[in-house]
Order: C-alpha cells, then sequence, then structure tokens
C-alpha cells in the first residue's frame, strides 16, 4: 500500500517527505468554495475530505491523504486570493491583528471503508505592515496560491510578529495530526 498525496502544494509536499514518508502526489481538482454558516473546523475537514475522496477512486487500495488549509479573521474564512488586489486588500486586514489558521487532513483507505479527518488550529498575529510592505509582498507572487494571501515559511515570514501552536499547521500539513492518523489507520489495516 502507497501513500497518495492529494495535493500540488510543494509545502506539503516537503513536510511529508522530511517526515520521511515515500509517497506520490495526484493532484485533486475541487472547488474551494465557502459555505455561508459554516465553521472552519468544517470547511477545512469538508475540503480535506472532498480532495481525498476524489482522488481514492484512482487509488481505492491505497492509502489517500487531503489536506486543506483556511486562515480566519473575526469569524470570516479568507480564502485564497483571486487577484492581485485581493491580497493586497486581505493582507491589509490582516496587519497588526490575531487570526487563527486551520488546516484539515482526510486520510482514507477507499476499498477498506476506513477514513479518518481531523483539524489543527494555529493562532497567528500580524506585525503593523505599511502599503508599501503588503504592495511589495504582492508583487513577489507568493501570496496569490495561499489561503490568507500570505506564506510563514517563505518571504511573507516578516508579516508574522508571533504564532501559538504548530507552525506546521500554518505551512499547511500540520505533521503531529498526520502522524496519528496515520497510524490509527495502519492499525484499522492491520486488525
Amino acid at each position: 500500500m502507497k501513500i497518495v498525496l492529494a495535493s500540488g502544494s510543494p509545502r506539503r509536499r516537503k513536510i511529508l517527505t522530511e517526515m520521511g514518508f515515500d509517497f506520490e502526489i495526484a493532484v485533486a481538482d475541487v472547488v474551494e468554495d465557502i459555505i455561508p454558516g459554516e465553521t472552519p473546523a468544517g470547511h477545512v475537514i469538508r475540503l480535506s475530505g472532498n480532495k481525498a475522496e476524489k482522488v481514492a477512486v484512482g487509488y481505492p487500495d491505497d492509502m489517500v491523504v487531503g489536506a486543506d488549509t483556511a486562515v480566519v479573521l473575526d469569524g470570516v474564512i479568507l480564502g485564497k486570493p483571486e487577484s492581485e488586489k485581493e491580497a493586497f486588500e486581505m493582507l491589509l486586514k490582516l496587519s497588526g491583528k490575531a487570526h487563527t489558521v486551520f488546516t484539515g487532513i482526510t486520510v482514507m483507505v477507499m476499498n477498506e471503508k476506513i477514513r479518518r479527518s481531523g483539524f489543527d488550529r494555529t493562532d497567528v498575529t500580524f506585525n503593523e505592515l505599511s502599503e508599501t510592505q503588503v504592495s511589495e509582498y504582492v508583487s513577489s507572487g507568493e501570496p496569490l496560491d495561499k489561503a490568507g494571501s500570505y506564506g510563514i515559511q517563505g518571504m511573507g515570514s516578516f508579516l508574522v510578529k508571533s504564532y501559538a501552536g504548530e507552525i506546521d499547521t500554518v505551512i499547511g500539513f500540520p505533521s503531529k495530526l498526520f502522524k496519528k492518523m496515520y497510524t490509527e489507520v495502519r492499525s484499522c489495516l492491520s486488525l
């Protein structure tokens, strides 16, 4: 049985590689919509599940892993920006404020009817940012494929004043949660 990561994210791939896992990648093309009234935890669990399910159809005997990340400010889920203008506006909203990053993971083996889903959260506080700083960061292109328009592990590290929780959750793949879920699924398979 192999592990299949249902994501094209180089950040998730890097974390999983650093954890010592061998895996394949099969990108799940799903709509990352925000449903009104959905909780942040429910949102990331639903989308991680949708990604895992979509890929598991092609890998029914393998362990498929889906993940999704959301940035939440004042109870509002901030998705990936659709333009540089939206990234700029998002980052200005986050300037000087605390927000929470949720990452959901779903691990499943379709033919064995095994599925585990969970989430982790990390609180992040941004530095006060000038419009020039935000503009320069947005023009780098880094924010355009990231929830909340920033990458804590990249050039965007200057945005962050502090965080409480796992940095891997902010990057998009909570390693401790995945290890726990991986162990549970492996245990189910050996019964």
